[in-house]
């Protein structure tokens, strides 16, 4: 889809950090003071709904938002952790925590710690 904020693949300092690139995902930590540990992770191809992956790729992808949460849930030990997924801004496949924010998210809610990026690439590695 053209202009879809989800498909590009540069980010601006203000949007947030990469975090990890694989063929089929990507994670991104987003750079919201308001929202520490909000992380999205998504579909690199153009998807608008669950049901237009295959069951093998839901699951890799649940495997994904999970295997980040509980990174987050490990370094930042979060009161809760909110999984959640929208699409009423952009026919991409999202996880988003509120309405202005896009992808699929986990979003903890205390300070994030700087060494979350590194437990997150762990937690991915860890999956293979």
């Amino acid at each position: 889809m053209k202009n879809c904020v989800l498909c590009k693949d540069e980010l601006k300092p203000e949007e947030g950090q990469l975090i990890w690139r694989g063929d089929d995902c990507r994670i991104i930590l987003v750079n919201d003071p308001d929202l520490p540990g909000f992380c999205r992770v998504i579909w690199n191809r153009h998807i608008s709904e669950m049901t237009d992956l295959t069951p093998g790729e839901r699951d890799h992808l649940m495997t994904l938002v999970f295997a980040v949460e509980e990174a987050i849930r490990k370094v930042m030990n979060p009161d809760k952790v909110n999984i959640a997924a929208l699409g009423n801004m952009v026919p991409h496949i999202h996880w988003p925590k509120t309405q202005q924010t896009l992808g699929v998210n986990v979003e903890a809610r205390k300070q994030l710690a700087k060494d979350l990026p590194s437990a997150i690439k762990s937690a991915i590695a860890a999956l293979s």
